[in-house]
């Protein structure tokens, strides 16, 4: 058996999962919860809050991976018959190594804990993560240094924001110019996990190093004038050297750590694939085609899929391709996914799926010209924050209902969330032909048969987990070997659209539109 390991440095844990490949199933995975299993760092989901700026501990990953392949080797897998390893980090947060932090790398001593190793290698103990949302000042003022939010957009694949790395660099170069200057280098947090795996720096891969607002996305390499901008005081060549050059997303970045040898007993040829982004990793651990869009139904609702030719916008995103050098991944997210889901189920169905399925389906789609937008948090896409109900055009304060009918919130919810991902889809340039469905109302039928009509394309479903970390394992494999391919088997027909339904859908496609670009006049944040 030939078996790959994957990472995921996720916002709330370190998730490792072993990987057979000739089935690409788990065969074996554990997990370290920072909350619960390191509470010493006193974090809450993984992090520490101080206003708008979030952060997590470094030392808190490093000691977090230790403990994570004890576990695996308490599990009793045998490290040697691993042959490669990859993974992912979330995406935008960043580690700032002190000056003589690479000699500590190679020379790490199998016999101590890493914790106690790296202790004092980093400029500033505190990582930026992706919900810091303190550089509201440098998001402004990258953009207007590249020309505006568009230029930023077609340059990067994204306008500015707040947890984008670029914006948190520049941030701590001009506001903390001491930590910046005994930085050495800076990682994403994917580039930090495969350095200390490789015992040296890793280069950052041009997927996850497309969410910085620092690369262009067309010639996959550092942009000069974003380089001065985020660099400070110092100016861009210092900035480039701290960030080394990218690297293409398959890359073999050389073989592990002595460390990781002699301490766990992985074999010394095991080689090392560069680490991406969360998002990337999960795009990849997928059995997609050509026209397929993979649409998440978590907590936040994520959309992706893969393009041969970018079409930045205001409003999604545009990374490098992790697995394909010359094509591109195109994302959108919701910060109001399955919460705001739920708190509408919990008003109107009394806390019950079942409940509000049946609401559901007591309404025909479009629910008599009845429209509602709901941001109980401010949105990503589109910026916008509050709740907006339209009749017949009109914003009222609620829906009207007859005595004999059903709440109708539960089905606008829904359609209002899958026209948007359809909207802003095709504003980026995806035009799916099926939709692969996973996260945790995937396996809601209800749910899923909306989200097919309002695409009007199948939707297929998938009962894989550990999508992040597995597509990392899977990554892994397939650097070393390019004739490997996913399963399509793992996919099962979840729902067709109804061509009526669907017809209808499109029609209210341009009222939707409309409706969006008022609610985000009415909903500025």
């Amino acid at each position: 058996m030939t078996i790959t390991c994957g990472f995921d440095f996720s916002t709330q844990q370190v998730k490792a999962v072993i990987v057979d490949n000739a089935t690409s199933s788990v065969i074996d995975e554990a997990t370290v919860h920072f909350d619960d299993d390191l509470p010493h760092y006193r974090t809450v989901g993984g992090c520490i809050q101080d206003g708008l700026r979030v952060t997590s501990p470094t030392l808190m990953w490093v000691e977090a991976l230790d403990l994570v392949l004890n576990r695996i080797l308490r599990n009793g897998v045998d490290m040697s018959k691993i042959r490669s390893i990859s993974g992912c980090g979330q995406q935008h947060g960043s580690v700032y190594w002190k000056l003589g932090s690479h000699k500590l790398l190679q020379n790490l001593s199998p016999h101590r804990p890493l914790r106690d190793q790296l202790a004092s290698a980093f400029a500033t103990n505190d990582s930026p993560i992706w919900q810091d949302s303190s550089t509201h000042k440098q998001c402004e003022e990258i953009e207007a240094a590249k020309g505006g939010p568009e230029r930023l957009a077609e340059i990067t694949g994204s306008r500015a924001y707040e947890r984008f790395t670029g914006e948190q660099i520049a941030k701590i170069a001009n506001e903390q110019p001491a930590v910046y200057s005994r930085c050495e280098r800076i990682s994403l947090v994917s580039s930090f996990a495969a350095s200390i795996l490789i015992g040296g720096y890793a280069g950052i891969d041009m997927a996850d190093g497309s969410g910085m607002n620092l690369l262009d996305i067309s010639t996959r390499t550092w942009d000069e004038d974003l380089l001065e901008y985020c660099g400070g005081p110092e100016g861009p060549k210092a900035l480039r050297r701290r960030l080394g050059e990218p690297v293409l997303s398959q890359s073999v970045l050389g073989s592990i750590s002595r460390y990781f040898v002699e301490r766990y007993g992985f074999d010394p040829e095991c080689k090392i694939v560069a680490f991406t982004g969360d998002n990337p990793s999960t795009l990849a651990s997928f059995p997609t085609q050509d026209g397929d869009v993979i649409v998440s139904l978590g907590t936040s609702d994520t959309v992706f899929m893969t393009l041969s030719k970018p079409r930045p916008s205001l409003d999604g995103h545009v990374f490098c391709h992790p697995l394909y050098s010359q094509k591109f991944m195109a994302m959108l997210c919701y910060r109001n996914g399955s919460l705001a889901r739920e708190r509408i189920r919990d008003k109107h169905a009394d806390g019950s799926w079942d409940r509000f399925n049946s609401v559901v389906e007591q309404h025909e789609a479009g629910c008599g010209g009845r429209v509602g937008f709901y941001y109980f948090d401010p949105e990503i896409t589109p910026r916008a924050h509050g709740v907006f109900r339209f009749e017949d055009h009109r914003l009222v304060p609620e829906f009207r209902l007859d005595p004999s009918e059903s709440p109708y919130d539960p089905r606008a919810i829904l359609e209002s969330q899958f026209l948007s991902m359809r909207y802003h889809a095709e504003a980026i340039g995806l035009s799916p032909k099926r939709i692969v469905v996973t996260g945790g109302a995937s396996g809601n039928k209800t749910i899923v048969k909306v989200l097919s009509n309002v695409f009007g394309v199948p939707v297929l479903q998938t009962q894989q987990v550990n999508s992040a970390a597995r597509g990392g394992a899977l990554r892994a494999a397939m650097a070393l070997d390019s004739e490997m391919c996913l399963d399509e088997r793992s996919l099962l027909l979840a729902a067709v659209p109804d061509t009526n339904y669907s017809n209808l859908y499109s029609a209210m496609l341009d009222e939707y539109a409309l409706l969006e670009r008022e609610v985000c006049v009415l909903g500025q944040f």
